[in-house]
């Protein structure tokens, strides 16, 4: 099977929950590079299914050109490459299930919660009536996941102490979706936007932002370069007729 020298992550644009795992890559430090897929078009074509039947993002190709998809498998494959425990916490400890259990929350609870919002923005054949009630659902989701997530943070500066994990990537890949939806008042959940604040002032999200934007930008120096996505599935459908 061929091989990549650097892990390829593919981060989907616009506003995609990929910013927050960009933002874990650069949290890690460790070599990888990016493939920018635009989710309104490129995601949609028969060779991008090539990479994710499901025709979403997150993906990951690792340096055996393994494709993983689903933001949960790609955390914890980063978190079993976090030798230094830079964003994660020693296997099998108290702090490390507490992690997974954020990391299992925001990945379904939270960030399934705005799924009525984005089927009423995007349902072309939906009325006006249907799309107002999946408004309304979406809202009130998105509310009740916000009141509990209020209540599971403490009085650190992140979800899991003092330092970024990769759950605090996971959440503000997903959290700035209240504001681009209008669903909730942000101030109503004090705690929730202080962690967003903190965290979205963070160069390795800043970084995250840029590169989705498509814009220049310096980040750690892990991000070696980007990778076309025709170049990626010419390397996959490579590797596959080995």
């Amino acid at each position: 099977m061929n091989s990549t020298s650097e892990p390829i992550f593919i981060a989907g644009f616009p506003l995609g929950s990929s910013a927050g795992l960009v933002t874990a890559f650069e949290w890690l430090g460790q070599p990888y590079r990016i493939t920018r897929v635009d989710m309104l078009g490129e995601m949609r074509t028969d060779a991008y299914k090539r990479l994710n039947g499901r025709v979403e993002t997150p993906v990951l190709i690792t340096e055996q050109s393994d494709v993983i998809t689903e933001t949960m498998a790609i955390a914890l494959w980063l978190e079993a490459r976090d030798t230094e425990r830079r964003i994660s916490f020693e296997p099998g400890t108290p702090q490390a299930d507490r992690m997974h259990q954020y990391l299992a929350f925001l990945n379904t609870s939270f960030t399934g919660a705005f799924y009525p919002l984005w089927v009423a923005l995007e349902a072309q054949e939906a009325t006006e009536g249907e799309r107002e009630t999946l408004r309304k659902f979406g809202r009130s989701f998105v509310a009740l996941r916000h009141e509990q997530l209020e209540a599971m943070i403490g009085d650190t500066d992140y979800l899991l102490g003092n330092k970024p994990t990769l759950a605090d990537a996971v959440f503000v890949g997903v959290a700035r979706w209240a504001d681009f939806h209008q669903a909730i008042d942000p101030r109503d959940y004090p705690r929730i936007l202080a962690l967003r604040q903190r965290i979205e002032a963070d160069p390795a999200f800043r970084f995250a932002l840029a590169v989705e934007d498509g814009e220049p930008a310096a980040g750690s120096g892990a991000m070696k370069g980007f990778v076309p996505l025709e170049e990626v599935i010419a390397l996959q459908d490579a590797a596959c007729d080995v």
